[in-house]
């Protein structure tokens, strides 16, 4: 797993599987959070696996899904819902990452800056700056 730390209550991951959801509850998260339709491709473990793995391990589940770089703000709102209502800090997961750092930089539940957002985006290791003029018009 490439689990990049965001900051204390946040990180964002590729792909994870049912049998990596134990380590990430003992790593500290609450709260996992799928941003990929179900079977987006093939390969992609079935949502009802992870789900299973992940409140076996005592995480909370969250899917709220994404695709076609579309992001629709009943999806960006329900992603800060359940960041800001999470009761510890929450992974987030979809193919690559990108797409989990995107909404998360986009909602903007901590309400920071276009500078805060891209400079944490950053050094998490994604380039969002094509979103910079989005942002700040």
């Amino acid at each position: 797993m490439d689990i990049r730390r965001v900051d204390e209550n946040f990180a964002v991951a590729a792909q994870v599987a049912a049998s990596d959801m134990q380590a990430i509850a003992d790593a500290g998260y609450t709260d996992i959070m799928c941003n990929r339709p179900d079977g987006e491709e093939p390969g992609q473990p079935p949502l009802s696996d992870l789900r299973a793995a992940a409140e076996a391990a005592g995480l909370a589940f969250h899917h709220v899904p994404v695709a076609g770089g579309m992001f629709p703000p009943e999806a960006l709102a329900q992603f800060a819902r359940v960041r800001r209502e999470a009761s510890g800090p929450v992974l987030a997961y979809c193919r690559s990452g990108t797409r989990s750092m995107t909404m998360d930089t986009l909602a903007n539940p901590g309400g920071l800056s276009v500078d805060e957002r891209m400079t944490r985006a950053e050094e998490a290791g994604y380039d969002l700056s094509g979103l910079r003029g989005y942002l700040e018009s």
